[in-house]
């Protein structure tokens, strides 16, 4: 995990629960201020025998209590990027709900993109999915994800999936505040991944899940388990 900056704007329907929000909120932290943390340089930072405290061959969640894409960070941006550049020998990750500022945020060298950077976009609703998947889909990334978490309407891709997005990810919102994820939402999704031939992971089932007409109300710890006894990830051949 590297999250070289803290903080973030809500900006869409689902960040009106924001899990930032409420860590920080119990913290006494105000999750609006957008700050440069201690860790901004952690992926070149080396042990005292030299070597990197990441080793190669790691996959790097990225900004995970942030937005890498973020207006604040762009005075910081060009350096994160130059170390992922860097560190070819590892695999970097990050998930952005601003996709549309993607364009002003690349670094010169970028061409059609890093080949160790994925960037996922999350589309949470139908209203994201139509606003986000066509500037997704246009642009320059080597590595796509999309990131449908968490899950608050049906979504309907509109017949844009295809060999472009390596994964959809399906989750549905956890805390007491929780909207409710429908089990078929998510099933409806997982058609759309199969047919398209698009790896689909199930990832957590969230606080309330409606499913067969039963609303069911899953603690924390049980939201990833019992997700995947769900038995419906899919991967392609």
């Amino acid at each position: 995990m590297w999250n070289p900056w803290h903080g973030c704007h809500k900006l869409s329907e689902g960040c009106r629960h924001c899990y930032v929000y409420r860590g920080d909120s119990q913290r006494g932290r105000d999750s609006s201020i957008i700050t440069k943390t201690g860790k901004f340089d952690f992926p070149i930072q080396r042990k005292r025998n030299n070597t990197y405290k990441i080793p190669p061959g790691n996959l790097v969640y990225t900004c995970f209590t942030s937005d890498f894409l973020i207006e604040e960070a762009d005075e910081w941006r060009e350096e994160a990027w130059q170390m992922m550049r860097k560190r070819q020998d590892l695999h970097f990750l990050f998930i952005t709900k601003r996709i549309d500022r993607l364009k002003e945020c690349l670094p010169s060298d970028w061409g059609e993109g890093y080949e160790n950077v994925t960037i996922c976009c999350t589309m949470e609703n139908q209203d994201r999915v139509d606003y986000r998947l066509p500037i997704y889909k246009a642009a320059p990334i080597k590595h796509k994800i999309i990131i449908c978490e968490p899950l608050l309407t049906e979504i309907d891709f509109r017949g844009e999936l295809g060999p472009w997005v390596e994964q959809i990810v399906v989750g549905g919102e956890s805390g007491k505040e929780a909207r409710i994820c429908n089990y078929e939402w998510v099933l409806d999704i997982r058609r759309q991944s199969v047919e398209n031939k698009i790896n689909f992971w199930f990832k957590q089932t969230g606080y309330r899940l409606l499913k067969e007409g039963h609303e069911y109300f899953i603690a924390r710890r049980f939201q990833h388990s019992q997700a995947r006894k769900a038995g419906i990830n899919y991967t392609k051949d």
